[in-house]
């Protein structure tokens, strides 16, 4: 049995329909998580972090604020809930399960206090990603450096967790920090990542079509050229099939490290390095969901043996627990000429 998740085959060959797309192919890693027991040595999402034992751990100096419409709670009870959650699926709650939901969560009292509660002082940030550059071929580091740790704080900044990259060498590390620190509380659950096992896999991504020349963009809109081809493509996509495009044959889903962004909640922009003013490139796409449901970039993979054990409320669309905003993605941009050059970030 092979449970590595497999990206299908697209739908057909776009570049044969629009052959202005070929020279625009780039490659991503599609980094498929999967709830595991990652260590320090591994790729992961949301796992123990190889973090110097001497080096200071990264902290948020705010603000941080949590509002009355939320409950804002530790990263400690929030696993806790989880685990409460996954053990209990398929039966009732014992008393002392049902009694620790409620010190978790107290029932809320209506009409709700809009109250704005701060946070003082400095809070910890948490882990988000490690990545190996021997796991991800689309990982580009600084010269000597052979793995990237991504963590955030998790407080919007101010519609989404601020993060901070962190490039090293591994080789270099060799006194681990084993119990870093963590913050008090969190904005929202989906801050916290489920620990992830990564299958890496390669695919081939093209750009939106907003970031197309306008040409081209008309020509994805003409039904007729997609007819002409015999694509196949559902008649409901007649009058806008740049849709299907976009969804289907462009940039793939989920969490991912290079490749072309998929726009949604905002149309493309310009992302300059704010050191150096160069053109910044995707580095990782932080995603809510591995794919909609129904899509073809879902991967093929065969059911894990026995029940559940981690978060898998959306079961294999959203291993990470993670979710930004209503559902979707945070994505991170690098300079290509200095990527320690600072950051920057968009949700899309």
């Amino acid at each position: 049995m092979n449970n590595t998740p497999i990206t299908p085959p697209r739908p057909f060959d776009v570049t044969a329909v629009f052959p202005q797309l070929a020279p625009l192919a780039r490659t991503a890693t599609r980094l498929h998580p999967r709830t595991g027991s990652p260590s320090p040595q591994d790729s992961s999402i949301g796992g123990p972090l190889l973090w110097p034992a001497d080096e200071p751990w990264p902290h948020c100096d705010g603000p941080h604020v949590v509002d009355g419409m939320n409950l804002a709670l530790s990263p400690a009870d929030v696993r806790l809930e989880r685990r409460i959650r996954a053990v209990s699926r398929g039966r009732s709650l014992t008393p002392q399960e049902q009694e620790t939901l409620e010190r978790i969560r107290p029932p809320r009292e209506y009409p709700l206090k809009l109250a704005v509660a701060p946070y003082e002082g400095s809070i910890a940030m948490l882990p988000v990603a490690q990545l190996y550059i021997r796991d991800v071929p689309d990982l580009h580091t600084p010269e000597g450096a052979d793995l990237l740790q991504v963590l955030w704080c998790p407080f919007d900044h101010p519609i989404m967790p601020k993060t901070a990259l962190f490039w090293r060498s591994a080789a270099t590390v060799t006194d681990i920090l084993t119990t870093p620190p963590e913050p008090p509380a969190m904005q929202f659950d989906g801050y916290l990542p489920e620990p992830c096992l990564l299958n890496p896999e390669q695919v081939t991504d093209y750009p939106d079509h907003l970031e197309l020349s306008k040409e081209l963009q008309k020509q994805l809109g003409n039904w007729s050229v997609w007819q002409a081809a015999d694509t196949a493509v559902d008649s409901a996509y007649a009058s806008y099939p740049q849709e299907f495009y976009d969804s289907e044959l462009a940039g793939a889903p989920g969490w991912k490290v290079g490749g072309w962004p998929r726009w949604g909640a905002t149309d493309p922009a310009p992302r300059l390095c704010p050191a150096c003013n160069s053109d910044m490139d995707a580095l990782l796409t932080i995603a809510t969901f591995e794919g909609d449901d129904g899509s073809s970039w879902l991967p093929h993979e065969e059911p894990a043996d026995g029940p559940p054990t981690g978060f898998d409320h959306f079961e294999s669309r959203q291993p990470t627990a993670v979710q930004i905003g209503s559902g979707y993605d945070q994505q991170l941009y690098v300079c290509p000429a200095a990527p320690e050059h600072p950051h920057s970030e968009l949700m899309h």
